[in-house]
């Protein structure tokens, strides 16, 4: 769900965005995205999840951003630069419907996921529960515990989502991703987000998957992610290189609601 707040004063509370984000009496989102003003980018933009917490970056959010703005006539550039909590991004408006944004290069560092460890490697070990899973633990623009599953479709996603959502090595919370290697091109991928649960797809899981699996020398660029809600093309070219993301954006409806709402 996208919001115009440049051409109207916008000032939702968590409880609001609860409630617009419940899909029997709101409008129904993982994402509510406010369009606004900045003063060192085309536009800035805020991103709130279903639980009404505010997050830094939201890789599908980004190209639904970008298809609002040219379709909403604020502006006439096909690509735009958007300011957000954790740096300038660069989406662009392809042919057919697709959309590519430059999401900045990863950032493995745990003090920048953030992620509780001695030091930087390219794998860890989680203890959940009474089982231990390997992960890789990265940023892009907001933390991703992604590890290797055998099938997507029977990955204990919600049960063990939820616990390394919440796992005490992620100070913030974190997304946990699921990704089944099919071949060195192409992997499935389910994403457990925090704040918002299972979603039918992750712009920056993916982003963070295709980035863990390069590194575990698994996959090599570029990289066809499918998840339940789509496919989206990554590439990385490795070390400081900006991941690049492809995918469509379409508009389902526009439409208007009186505030304060309940839940």
């Amino acid at each position: 769900m996208v919001i115009d707040a440049i051409n109207q004063s916008v000032n939702l509370t968590p409880q609001q965005i609860q409630a617009l984000a419940n899909r029997q009496f709101g409008i129904g989102f993982d994402q509510l995205l406010l369009v606004e003003t900045s003063k060192i980018a085309d536009f800035k933009y805020r991103i709130f999840n279903a639980d009404g917490s505010e997050v830094s970056q939201c890789g599908n959010g980004a190209r639904c951003f970008a298809r609002f703005v040219y379709e909403q006539k604020l502006s006439s550039k096909r690509e735009i630069s958007v300011e957000t909590a954790s740096g300038i991004i660069t989406p662009k408006l392809e042919e057919h419907d697709l959309v590519t944004v430059d999401m900045g290069a990863p950032k493995f560092a745990p003090a920048d996921i953030p992620f509780i460890a001695d030091a930087t490697a390219t794998s860890y070990k989680l203890d959940i529960g009474e089982e231990s899973v390997t992960i890789a633990a990265l940023s892009m623009g907001n933390p991703h515990a992604v590890q290797i599953v055998e099938n997507v479709d029977s990955a204990p996603v919600e049960r063990m989502g939820r616990q390394i959502e919440l796992h005490p090595r992620f100070p913030q919370r974190v997304n946990a991703g699921f990704m089944q290697i099919m071949d060195s091109h192409h992997i499935k991928l389910r994403v457990f987000e925090r704040g918002s649960g299972e979603t039918l797809a992750c712009g920056t899981g993916a982003c963070a998957a295709v980035v863990a699996g390069i590194v575990w020398g698994r996959l090599v660029s570029p990289v066809s992610v499918k998840a339940r809600g789509g496919e989206l093309q990554i590439a990385w070219q490795g070390g400081n290189s900006a991941v690049m993301m492809t995918g469509p954006a379409v508009s389902v409806f526009t439409g208007s609601i009186t505030l304060p709402i309940e839940n």
